[in-house]
């Protein structure tokens, strides 16, 4: 991975962090629930829809006509 992209996900974490209660990172568990609850509710839905975006345009590609059928 490029530094760039370390850098967004740097960034992305540091979004996440400063959404959590304080008193929530303060232990382990607490740690892992806050985890948990953002990579639910933030990172987890947009992954979906990025793989959704993909499977669509993959589909659009494979039903186009091939060069060959447009010839006839």
């Amino acid at each position: 991975m490029d530094s760039a992209k370390k850098a967004q996900i740097q960034a992305i974490a540091a979004l996440l962090y400063e959404e959590t209660d304080p008193e929530q990172v303060q232990t382990l568990a607490g740690i892992e629930a806050a985890v948990r609850e953002h990579m639910l509710e933030h990172v987890s839905p947009e992954i979906g829809n990025f793989l959704s975006k993909q499977a669509v345009a993959q589909q659009a590609d494979a039903n186009a006509p091939s060069a060959a059928s447009l010839d006839n």
